[in-house]
């Protein structure tokens, strides 16, 4: 075998170094696959080689004694080859079809249930929130292990008309991304500046630069260096935050939660979508979110009850029109869910392809 390069600082290690043997043996040589069941993947090579993925759900921030849980059941149960998705799942590989059933019931009785697969819901993508984010205005992790909580059903079955992808930020910055349904947390107020710690804890150019709409800009207050809020321009944003702590933007009473629905990055049967604003004002309210559970149950509802088959989140809106949409999920509307930029049509290649 070809020696593996070296580790070095910057870029992901290499990965084939990692794979099951029958992955690595037939690397791009597949002939078809299936799903015997929801949660199991079944591949089969062109040599007739098979390989059985089983995928299990997990909550994403996990101490030392969950990982090596996950790591035992790995040399027990499969083959001592894992890998971990980019929504957090945690995938076992294993070549005998006998191993299967035992390795879903091993994991389903510890706690982390089998599924993600086909036309459900998938795990929820969601930034870092209080743990490691500097920024956050609520537990994003949280939330979702209470939304998963919540949607447990639609995890382990196959029953929407097809994938839903959720997303969680706990910013406006949306490190979630585009999603079916996504969950963002919002600020609804400038920053409260605390004068007497700025001079001290902030340095004021690196702050006056973060602020993505030129609203900061040095002041002198009570005689102390400082900083002011433009209001008119500022977008309660917060990236001023993490390097001016004393500019607060977390607030218990005007930070709120917002559901957004029909983003999708995919190229399939149409272009890449932004989502759209159905639901706001929502309470941040830990450590269950009920509100915003209740506000996502019902548009999931309404789309598993009304969707065409195959039909993502932002295709079922697009044919029934937004008026229906809010009908169907009974969500208020109000004219601040009124999209009416326009700039995207001049800014945004709103397609997967390359061109030139």
């Amino acid at each position: 075998m070809a020696e593996m390069r070296q580790p070095i600082e910057s870029g992901v290690p290499d990965h084939v170094q990692y794979l099951h043997p029958l992955m690595k043996k037939n690397y791009g040589n597949w002939k078809y696959h299936d799903r015997p069941r929801p949660g199991v993947l079944h591949h089969v090579a062109h040599n007739g080689d098979q390989i059985w993925t089983v995928k299990a759900g997990t909550q994403r921030q996990m101490d030392l004694y969950t990982i090596r849980k996950l790591c035992d059941i790995a040399d027990k149960f499969a083959e001592g080859h894992v890998r971990f998705t980019t929504r957090s799942n945690i995938e076992y590989m294993v070549s005998d079809e006998k191993k299967v059933a035992p390795l879903v019931a091993e994991l389903t009785n510890s706690g982390f249930p089998v599924g993600g697969t086909g036309n459900s819901v998938s795990m929820i993508a969601h930034t870092q929130g209080w743990l490691h984010c500097d920024i956050p205005g609520t537990d994003a992790s949280g939330a979702v292990k209470a939304l998963m909580d919540e949607l447990h059903h639609e995890f382990i079955n196959e029953e929407m008309p097809h994938r839903v992808k959720i997303t969680t930020s706990c910013c406006e910055i949306n490190c979630g991304g585009q999603g079916d349904i996504a969950i963002v947390i919002q600020h609804t107020k400038p920053p409260k500046i605390n004068h007497d710690l700025v001079a001290n804890a902030c340095e004021r150019p690196t702050v006056v630069a973060r602020c993505p709409v030129a609203a900061i800009r040095p002041a002198l207050v009570n005689g102390k260096p400082s900083l002011e809020v433009d209001e008119k321009k500022c977008i309660c944003c917060g990236a001023c935050y993490p390097p001016c702590p004393p500019m607060q933007i977390n607030d218990p009473e005007h930070s709120k939660f917002a559901i957004w629905v029909g983003g999708k990055n995919a190229n399939a049967r149409g272009k890449p979508t932004f989502h759209k604003m159905v639901a706001a004002g929502i309470p941040n309210n830990p450590p269950r979110w009920p509100e915003v559970a209740e506000v996502v149950k019902k548009i999931l509802h309404a789309y598993k009850e009304d969707a065409h088959p195959w039909e993502r989140t932002s295709d079922w809106i697009d044919r029934i029109g937004w008026p229906r949409f809010f009908e169907k999920t009974g969500l208020p509307f109000v004219k601040y869910m009124i999209d009416d930029w326009r700039g995207s049509r001049a800014s945004l290649n709103a397609s997967a392809h390359v061109r030139f």
